[in-house]
């Protein structure tokens, strides 16, 4: 969804997909992402080299479950964040939430690891929903904001399981194929994520304004 908004808005993006394996990121767009192998030393120089570059061009990498520890380990070692900071370019970690307390525990080890890294959870409401206590289990993760992606109607999200469908594409012209009620639904659902993006982006460039210094 971050790749397609950076797209809806014409801005150049490169994807990196961590799950060498069954790689569904770089499916999803081939010609803007690359398959990374982080056990691997050239998968490792591939990504990190490339991300310290500050061109201005956002970098996105999808980080599966096996590559999780394997990553911020491999940051560790080299003190990427550090390199990256010293370079001006600003890291910023999306986490998604669920209701183990695995999950909060390693969002609290990033954190507790690297103070200012730049924290933000997702909420998932249809692929991971945290129940009724979502309040509380999302006040376990020390990150600085969050945001939601709305539960969407089985029928409507099997649209989404189409590896062809471009979101950004979706808004500009969707799918003269598809349903009306299903292009309808989608639109409604999709918007308000890409606006939550929105201001996320511009809070951060308020908080690295110089005339707000």
């Amino acid at each position: 969804m971050l790749t397609d908004y950076y797209l809806s808005r014409h801005v150049e993006v490169e994807g990196f997909d961590a799950n060498s394996r069954e790689p569904l990121y770089g499916a999803l767009f081939p010609e803007l992402t690359r398959v990374v192998d982080l056990d691997d030393i050239k998968g490792q120089i591939l990504l990190f080299d490339r991300l310290l570059v500050d061109d201005e061009t956002p970098k996105v990498v999808d980080v599966w479950h096996r590559s999780y520890e394997r990553l911020f380990a491999t940051i560790a070692e080299i003190g990427f964040l550090e390199e990256a900071r010293r370079l001006g370019v600003e890291p910023i970690v999306l986490f998604q939430t669920d209701v183990t307390a695995s999950a909060a525990n390693s969002a609290l080890v990033l954190k507790t690891t690297w103070p200012d890294l730049t924290m933000s959870v997702i909420h998932n409401r249809g692929a991971s929903p945290l129940g009724r206590d979502f309040l509380a289990v999302l006040a376990r993760y020390p990150a600085s904001g969050k945001f939601v992606i709305p539960r969407l109607e089985a029928p409507i999200a099997r649209a989404l399981d189409d590896v062809e469908l471009s979101l950004s594409r979706f808004l500009r012209e969707p799918p003269s194929a598809m349903s009306v009620v299903v292009r309808t639904a989608l639109k409604a659902w999709l918007l308000p994520i890409f606006t939550q993006f929105q201001s996320f982006e511009l809070r951060l460039a308020l908080q690295s304004s110089d005339y707000l210094r």
